[in-house]
């Protein structure tokens, strides 16, 4: 059974970092090279450091760069002189440019309680992005950018080993509709296979998925119960912290749920994180989070039924597949014969470009949820499952 990825945090605390190692993203991993009396060749990234200003007045810093590390001003000056670059925190932004670790549902929805949705980085983050992205500042759009190649570089360290399989699906599915418990069963499902469940990260089926996740450590009924509670409150709108709070109070009630991995964007402003994915990849960018989460889904994609962003994602994973640029084609399961042949007829389309190509015995149309994580399986094995066909 492939293990759920342990938090980074857990995975940097080792007595001894591997040699090749040079990233730096906890204070405990910054006082284990600094024992060791050298941070040469080190990148240190978005660490307090102003307690520690003797560890770097003593440690060799040739070619080390500080990433937004808040320090001594007298310190910096030592490492620039000591042949270090040493790039500052930039005051006044709501979020890390050059963070090491993914988000976590507790930091970007802080302040929740006290203040309401506004007052958590999340929404402040959202906030500043509104401001920043249409006036053509270069640096703000550098900021963005470097923000979300620090998250794409966690995120692929989180995942270095994990078998990936994506369930993609629309923000509208409502709590407390069998369409919302479906997609929860089968994150639970995945989970308990030993894959790791990836989502967008946002409300409706990709919260489903990954409250599947969260519930697959807990006997059976714990699922049960968390759907009627969450019911409660249906959806995000009118009230994302009525809707977050619900969440919260789910996971308080079981904590240390199942972990899973959430891609959200910021460009969906209206779309908030949900709080059952233990990792949030949370950008700014959609286009790179869009093909981070379909490249990173190694092991197969689940496609729930969408609108207009999950037949675009339908594509966005048929296209390396068709060509065969990210190497042997992945499963891709599209959920609900009506929807996909009927409402928005992407499969026959699908079916049409796998014609006669190695993808061809990869893709499936299934009738319902429950028969996805068997059809899952086959389609790994290299077998072509009846639900396949219309």
């Amino acid at each position: 059974m492939q293990p759920t990825p342990e938090p980074a945090s857990a995975r940097r605390h080792s007595p001894q970092p591997p040699v090749g190692d040079r990233e730096i993203e906890t204070l405990a991993e910054f006082d284990e090279f600094a024992a060791r009396g050298s941070l040469a060749g080190c990148r240190v990234q978005a660490i307090d450091l102003m307690e520690r200003t003797a560890a770097l007045a003593t440690c060799d810093a040739t070619g080390a760069v500080f990433l937004g590390c808040p320090m001594e001003e007298s310190a910096a000056a030592a490492l620039r002189t000591a042949g270090a670059l040493v790039f500052p925190p930039v005051p006044g932004l709501p979020f890390a440019p050059y963070r090491g670790l993914l988000y976590t549902p507790d930091e970007l929805f802080e302040g929740l309680a006290d203040g309401g949705y506004e007052a958590t980085p999340d929404a402040r983050a959202y906030a500043w992005f509104q401001e920043t992205k249409a006036d053509g500042d270069v640096f703000a759009s550098m900021l963005r950018a470097i923000h979300d190649d620090s998250i794409s570089d966690a995120l692929d360290e989180l995942l270095v080993s994990a078998r990936v399989v994506g369930v993609m699906g629309g923000h509208a599915m409502a709590r407390g509709t069998e369409a919302y418990e479906g997609a929860a069963r089968l994150g639970r499902s995945l989970a308990r296979a030993g894959f790791t469940v990836a989502t967008g990260g946002g409300p409706g089926a990709m919260e489903a998925a990954n409250l599947g996740a969260y519930a697959s450590v807990f006997r059976d009924e714990m699922l049960d119960e968390a759907l009627e509670l969450l019911a409660k409150a249906p959806s995000f709108t009118p009230s994302i912290g009525d809707w977050a709070r619900a969440a919260f109070d789910v996971r308080e009630r079981w904590p240390s749920g199942g972990a899973s991995v959430g891609i959200p964007t910021w460009f969906y402003g209206h779309e908030p994180p949900n709080a059952f994915a233990t990792h949030l990849a949370k950008y700014f960018a959609n286009a790179t989070r869009e093909d981070g989460l379909l490249a990173r889904s190694n092991a197969g994609v689940v496609f729930l039924p969408g609108a207009a962003g999950t037949v675009q994602e339908i594509f966005d994973a048929a296209t390396p597949n068709y060509y065969e640029s990210r190497g042997e084609p992945v499963p891709m399961i599209l959920v609900n014969r009506e929807h996909w042949t009927e409402r928005l007829p992407a499969w026959p389309l699908l079916q049409a470009l796998a014609r006669g190509r190695s993808m061809e015995s990869r893709i499936a149309l299934v009738g319902n949820v429950e028969e996805a994580p068997a059809v899952l399986a086959s389609l790994s094995s290299g077998g072509q499952s009846s639900p396949s066909g219309v």
